[in-house]
């Protein structure tokens, strides 16, 4: 006999996961994770999650954990965790933005949340992962949650209805926040770094949603225009990036090592390239015109090329934007406010952050996105009797 667990598999943004309670699960964070691994299929030498809810992507090898909020100014408590797809890993070090905007839906579902019966509901999460209040403007219909709409979202096939997503200090810079160091945990919006196998690389090292890493395109001999199929065959070009990636996370204090970053910290830092606008034609087969874009922005998650833009990714980019001398804001001709329009693989994103300067250093009190998300499936999800959720 099986044992079922209940669940519901949800897409937030341009991503999948599995959602739990958190009263669901067990409270050994070991066997819990024993069977987050079970429940997605991993790990699989094969890479393809055949015996799970995993579909053999990181945009797709997630599962979210959602419970009543230990603080009084949150409504739930929620933890990400990105599971590795040939390795027992699952990565609880950073958030998923995407998924962030499926938070909301879930609690309002479960009960967790009270919401108007129609207009909108305001979910206020606390991030547990990395100690951030993100606020969801839920659309709430006859009331339920409003999953169909109009808001079309590139990455996503199918429109549905627009969820407003404020992430409130996303660089930790009031204290509420440990993301660690501050905004800059070097103390530099700009810094040069020697990697080996690479080289001394310029680089943007930043606190904002998750830690993220910006550097030029041109630093890994590309353009800022590619998809997918022109990074991720390439072993030579994915090691360097891993390799940037692990160095920057052991300057940024993440990790004792690169290879202690590579192995145990696959999820953040995340790494990302940026350039100049230029032309390209979107995975969908849309041609995105430069002349509509303030930069061209490429993500790297779990070792391959991002399919889109983590939504985390996006409030870097935002964040990084306003904030002079940044990799990326040297890129916007000194644009400092209202939304940034990037490219990426799948079309085109917009974000926005609100800056202030105080006592002459640039603080980022919020970053807003958009996204949409709706339930898939509802019911249980089943694991092997040996793995018992008692613990018995």
């Amino acid at each position: 006999m099986q044992t079922k667990i209940p669940a519901i598999y949800m897409r937030g943004g341009t991503s999948k996961g599995v959602f739990f309670r958190t009263d669901s699960l067990p409270c050994d964070p070991a066997l819990r994770d024993r069977i987050l691994l079970r429940v997605i299929g991993s790990p699989d030498p094969y890479g393809q999650q055949i015996d799970g809810m995993g579909a053999a992507t990181s945009s797709t090898s997630k599962v979210v954990l959602v419970g009543p909020s230990s603080r009084d100014d949150c409504d739930v408590d929620y933890w990400f965790g990105q599971v590795a797809i040939d390795k027992p890993v699952v990565d609880w070090s950073g958030n998923c933005g995407n998924l962030t905007s499926a938070v909301g839906p879930f609690a309002i579902a479960q009960g967790l949340v009270d919401a108007p019966r129609d207009g909108t509901a305001t979910v206020r999460i606390w991030q547990a992962n990395i100690n951030a209040r993100i606020i969801a403007h839920v659309p709430m219909q006859d009331g339920a949650v409003l999953e169909e709409g109009d808001f079309e979202l590139d990455g996503v096939t199918f429109p549905a209805a627009e969820i407003r997503i404020e992430f409130l200090d996303p660089s930790g810079e009031s204290g509420d926040n440990d993301a660690g160091g501050g905004m800059f945990p070097t103390g530099n919006p700009l810094d040069t770094l020697d990697v080996p196998g690479v080289g001394a690389i310029e680089l943007t090292m930043i606190n904002a949603g998750n830690p993220a890493i910006f550097i030029d395109a041109a630093t890994l001999g590309l353009k800022g225009n590619e998809l997918q199929r022109d990074i991720n065959g390439n072993a030579d070009l994915l090691s360097k990036a891993e390799a940037i990636r692990a160095y920057a996370a052991v300057r940024m204090g993440l990790a004792r090592t690169a290879d202690e970053a590579s192995t145990l910290r696959p999820h953040t830092p995340k790494l990302a390239f940026v350039a100049a606008p230029s032309a390209y034609v979107a995975s969908s087969g849309k041609p995105v015109d430069p002349a509509t874009l303030d930069i061209n922005a490429r993500i790297f998650s779990m070792g391959k090329l991002h399919h889109a833009m983590t939504g985390t990714g996006a409030v870097a980019i935002a964040v990084a934007g306003v904030i002079p001398g940044t990799v990326v804001h040297r890129l916007l001709a000194n644009k400092t406010t209202g939304q940034i329009r990037f490219g990426h693989p799948s079309g085109v994103l917009a974000v926005g952050a609100e800056a202030e300067q105080r006592d002459g250093t640039w603080v980022v009190t919020k970053a807003i996105m958009s996204r949409t998300a709706r339930r898939l499936m509802e019911g249980s999800v089943f694991i092997p009797s040996s793995l018992d959720p008692d613990g018995n």
